[in-house]
């Protein structure tokens, strides 16, 4: 299934390793702090366990969305270059 990970994490360090352990679970970065790719349930629950663990006590922000096919085959990207 397709997952979307998006996160707001303030301390940049915990937010290095948001960024990490995406990329571990084979996520592609598509924004900053987006992350997209596809993941079962079990590995989607194993992630989010990860994250808790990660941010701890400390602020942050993690989403994690599961999109069916059909939805996902329905979205729309606008790019207009490279911003960096």
């Amino acid at each position: 299934m397709h997952t979307l990970v998006i996160y707001d994490v303030p301390d940049d360090k915990i937010r290095y390793k948001v960024s990490e352990l995406c990329k571990d679970y084979s996520l592609i970065r598509i924004q900053y702090s987006a992350f997209l790719g596809n993941l079962n349930s079990n590995r989607q629950q194993e992630l989010i366990m990860r994250f808790r663990r990660t941010l701890g006590g400390e602020a942050g922000n993690i989403q994690l969305f599961p999109i069916c096919s059909k939805d996902f085959k329905l979205k729309k990207v606008i790019n207009n270059g490279s911003t960096g």
